[in-house]
């Protein structure tokens, strides 16, 4: 039997998600506290963007909860703090699935393969489809951090959060 996922399914999710990004925000300053045996931490290559060998910082990404979601067989949810020291950078990857970002801290650079770079200040969102190239993300300041919150949904029983990609 096939469910019906479309709406119903999609406004669920939503709901999730709003949920735990109002308990990230609210708890934005404990979030390092918050992992709940979940501590993994994922550091993305301290590429660079330009500047030759010189290395630019490291990203976190600091799972906070990964759950199943029953109403869409097949599907989980997770959320995470994604940590940018000042100037830092993310390279080319992608997610296994769909990803909404809420930039909490500071401004970030964000580019999708194909779109231009744009910067997101605290309180903006934006959305990565599945497989969607995303060509790279960086601090938009060489002096003060900034921290995003990574809502992801996905096929992937909470595996590998990000994919790095070298061409």
């Amino acid at each position: 039997m096939i469910e019906d996922v479309s709406s119903r399914g999609l406004i669920g999710v939503a709901a999730i998600a709003a949920g735990l990004l109002g308990m990230a925000v609210v708890q934005s300053n404990r979030a390092s506290t918050v992992a709940d045996g979940m501590g993994a931490h994922v550091h993305m290559m301290g590429a660079d963007a330009g500047e030759g060998a010189t290395a630019r910082p490291t990203t976190t990404v600091k799972p906070l909860s990964c759950e199943k979601l029953p109403n869409v067989p097949g599907h989980w949810i997770t959320t995470a703090l994604v940590e940018f020291p000042p100037n830092a950078y993310t390279p080319r990857h992608r997610h296994p699935g769909s990803v909404t970002a809420f930039v909490i801290k500071g401004a970030l650079r964000s580019q999708m393969e194909g779109g231009p770079a744009v910067t997101y200040s605290q309180g903006q969102t934006w959305f990565e489809a599945p497989g969607a190239i995303h060509s790279f993300a960086e601090n938009a300041s060489a002096t003060e951090p900034a921290e995003l919150l990574a809502i992801f949904v996905a096929e992937d029983d909470c595996g590998p959060l990000t994919i790095p990609l070298t061409d």
